[in-house]
Formats: structure tokens, sequence, C-alpha cells
């Protein structure tokens, strides 16, 4: 049986934004993990190295290595339908 995506969300538990996808996927009953920028320097790191610039840009939501920045809803339900 193959298991489930991945789900990363990288953010800061201070951001709204980065609330606001928390409970979206919540919402929907899909597991993830919630990555936070602010309080964890490897996790800064891994999304660094997400991006060419090398910066901080969440929230980030990363799912099968495909990474959507700032996505809107109707995008981000589109991607999820297309990988789960």
């Amino acid at each position: 049986m193959n298991k489930p995506p991945i789900i990363k969300l990288y953010g800061a538990e201070k951001c709204h934004k980065t609330q606001y996808y928390k409970s979206f996927l919540e919402a929907r009953n899909l597991d993830y993990a919630f990555l936070d920028v602010k309080e964890s320097e490897e996790n800064a790191q891994e999304l660094r190295n997400l991006y060419e610039s090398r910066k901080l840009n969440f929230p980030t939501i990363l799912m099968n290595n495909k990474k959507l920045r700032n996505p809107s809803d109707r995008n981000l339900q589109k991607w999820i339908d297309k990988e789960l």
C-alpha cells in the first residue's frame, strides 16, 4: 500500500497566513508537518534550500517535491486533488 504524500508547511507560528494554511489542511483532515522557520535554524535552512534566492519565502507548502508559495485556496485545492 502506498503511503500518502507528505505535506510540509514551512512558516512561522506568529504568521497569520501560516495559521490560515494550518486550518485549511486540518479542515480537510490532511496530515502535514509544520516546520517553524523562525524557531528552528534547521527548518529555515531546509526552506532556503528550496529557493535559488536562498530567501525565507514563507509560507511555503511542499508536497511530493512540488512547492507552492502562498497559494490561493483554489490553486492549493487543485494541487491537493491532483497529488492525492
